[in-house]
């Protein structure tokens, strides 16, 4: 098989090589005190879409600086109560999607919450506020501007809110709540059950957002990391501040955050992803200390992986 990256006996026992910021579990812990102190002004209203098996409604929530985050809620309508939920979390500079696309977990009997990442192309609100470059990316959104106004580490904080929202829900049961997504929505899932540990089950796909420096090196900066690449040819053209910048894109860089996670996973990764590259996915795997299971899809990409959203449901139904 031709290789893209390291072979999969080394990618195995890869842990990453992007910095860590010496106070970072401080600085989320500082952050998670921040979201805790949010009155989160939640709404919950029907939605113009409805099918006879689920009510679907329009959430909303106020996060960290005061945004509103949107989120659809499709609630089955014959489950027991309480009964689980799934939170899912789209791709990178896209939204929630469909609303048909949550029907067959209501079918099931779950709750299902999807997120419109602050900023992206959905409903939720980006209210902005940071020195320095805005242009092309959400990852060096004031990287410029202190470390506590990095725009992903809001949006980590918005997606643990969401599953705690979801945890309140007289209908939910909060011992039966998972996290799904695939690129950013595997990123956020990861971030999602670390800031959030209560979260039982999590079901990341070729997660984005993770091990910056070793991107860099293989010459990926493209594609979704393209604004790393930018942000030197724009603003540090001698990399005189390359240690500084990857420094502070540590704070939001997903395997610091992996070892906080306490639900089972089960993790999809292609190992001829170029836009995720498997290293980068492995570093945060890596350093997962909870149940954990790998499944590798040789020949494929960052594309749609055969069966995996079956997996995925399997998985998770066993918590029904």
């Amino acid at each position: 098989m031709p290789l893209i990256d390291m072979p999969l006996e080394k990618l195995r026992s890869y842990h990453g090589i992007s910095p860590k910021p010496e106070d970072f579990d401080a600085y989320w812990d500082r952050a998670l005190a921040e979201m805790r102190a949010v009155d989160p002004q939640l709404t919950i209203t029907p939605a113009s879409f409805q099918v006879p098996f689920a009510e679907c409604f329009d959430l909303y929530f106020t996060g960290v600086r005061g945004a509103r985050i949107y989120a659809k809620y499709v609630r089955p309508k014959h489950a027991p109560e309480p009964h689980p939920a799934v939170v899912q979390f789209h791709g990178y500079a896209g939204h929630s999607g469909d609303w048909t696309s949550k029907l067959g977990y209501a079918a099931l009997g779950f709750s299902v919450l999807a997120m419109d990442c602050r900023g992206q192309g959905g409903k939720s609100e980006d209210t902005g506020g940071v020195r320095g470059n805005t242009l092309r990316g959400h990852i060096i959104r004031g990287v410029d501007d202190s470390e506590d106004n990095l725009l992903f580490r809001h949006i980590f904080l918005d997606a643990a809110q969401l599953a705690g929202i979801a945890m309140t829900l007289p209908e939910v049961d909060p011992k039966r709540v998972a996290a799904a997504g695939a690129s950013q929505g595997g990123g956020l899932t990861l971030a999602c059950a670390a800031l959030e540990p209560r979260v039982s089950r999590l079901a990341p796909i070729y997660p984005f957002l993770s091990d910056y420096r070793r991107v860099w090196e293989m010459d990926l900066a493209k594609d979704a990391y393209e604004e790393l690449k930018l942000y030197f040819r724009l603003f540090d053209p001698n990399h005189e501040r390359e240690d500084e910048f990857f420094h502070r894109l540590g704070y939001i860089d997903i395997q610091h955050l992996a070892s906080r996670i306490r639900g089972d996973v089960m993790m999809g990764v292609g190992l001829m992803d170029t836009i995720t590259p498997p290293s980068t996915q492995f570093a945060a795997y890596n350093k997962i200390e909870s149940n954990k299971r790998l499944v590798v899809y040789p020949d494929f990409g960052h594309e749609g992986l055969p069966r995996i959203e079956e997996k995925v449901m399997a998985f998770f139904q066993e918590m029904l």
